[in-house]
């Protein structure tokens, strides 16, 4: 099978990978402002998917490090490795979406790459500074979005203590829109360039590009792909993230949409990957706990939290399995 097209299905799956990324996550951008009525379900997808596409062409800090940081050096790559690993999160995230689990595409990929890297090309292919660092952004991101939601939410219950419940949802229920679109943004900020990164990668090992940047084309694609994949929405996860964990409120929806964009551009402009599934969910978790701790249905948070134990392993198991299958296939 000739190389290029080997290159073209890392493509079709990069892209398939972004789809399914946009459906599996719309509920990151729009659960709250929907589950609190401020918005209509299909006019929330809509705006979602259009920022979802304009803030994936923001930059691509985020898909430099995915495409750059994780293996040494793309030479020690090779197109099935790549295809395993897109292979392994789109199953993780098929599989949670089915159930209805929000768990981390960006997690289901580190783990899908981790496991056809080292299946592939072993250890010694691994940058394990670069895989720390991401590591490190990706658990920690949720945890900063607990404290900082907590926080901003005590201060808000402070500013508008004063104030009637009624006319409080009132004028939450307006703001959620602004604060529904920073989150669409945001989150196509850093998601799409996920699989920027991993196309970059599978042109620049297979010598179609010189340097590690992103083609427009590829921009536009992933950006696209994305935006397609949130229009079609998620609605089982969608009722997890908006009403499972905690009974929001106008003022708590615009809270935790809120923090979580600010958590999540400020990722994205440091260059660094995080999961939004986890840092909204973290952000909720946050806001709920500022308005009473035992409000956080916190059985359904050790279930999420079980499924995101889970997201690397089995992704990179899913990988490495996929690249053995792959190989035979080959003849290799």
């Amino acid at each position: 099978m000739p190389d290029m097209t080997l290159v073209y299905i890392v493509v079709l799956f990069a892209l398939a990978f972004d789809y399914i990324n946009g459906f599996h996550d719309t509920a990151n951008a729009i659960a709250t402002s929907v589950s609190t009525r401020a918005l209509q379900p299909q006019y929330a997808v809509a705006l979602a998917a259009f920022l979802n596409f304009a803030g994936a062409l923001y930059s691509t800090g985020v898909a430099k490090t995915i495409g750059g940081d994780i293996v040494k050096s793309a030479a020690l790559v090779s197109q099935p490795v790549i295809i395993s690993a897109l292979f392994g999160a789109i199953v993780w995230n098929l599989i949670t979406w089915w159930f209805g689990i929000p768990s981390s595409s960006s997690h289901a990929l580190v783990g899908g790459v981790l496991g056809a890297v080292v299946t592939g090309a072993g250890f010694n292919a691994i940058n394990l500074w670069g895989v720390e660092k991401i590591v490190l952004s990706l658990v920690l991101s949720p945890v900063i979005a607990m404290v900082s939601g907590y926080v901003l939410m005590i201060v808000m219950m402070w500013v508008f203590s004063g104030s009637s419940p009624s006319k409080i949802n009132s004028g939450f229920k307006r703001m959620q829109l602004l604060s529904a679109s920073m989150m669409s943004f945001s989150h196509g900020s850093n998601d799409a360039q996920k699989a920027m990164g991993i196309i970059t990668l599978a042109l620049l090992s297979s010598g179609q590009i010189p340097t590690l940047e992103v083609p427009l084309w590829v921009k536009l694609a992933c950006a696209t792909a994305m935006a397609m994949g949130t229009a079609a929405g998620g609605w089982k996860i969608i009722k997890t993230m908006g009403g499972k964990i905690f009974k929001l409120e106008p003022i708590n929806g615009f809270a935790a949409d809120l923090n979580s964009s600010l958590v999540i551009f400020m990722a994205t402009n440091l260059h660094l990957p995080v999961s939004t599934t986890h840092v909204v969910s973290g952000s909720i978790m946050g806001v709920g706990s500022a308005k009473r701790v035992s409000a956080v249905r916190w059985g359904v948070a050790q279930q999420m939290l079980f499924a995101w134990i889970l997201t690397i392993p089995f992704s990179a198991a899913t990988s490495s399995i996929m690249y053995k299958v792959l190989m035979v296939f080959l003849g290799k």
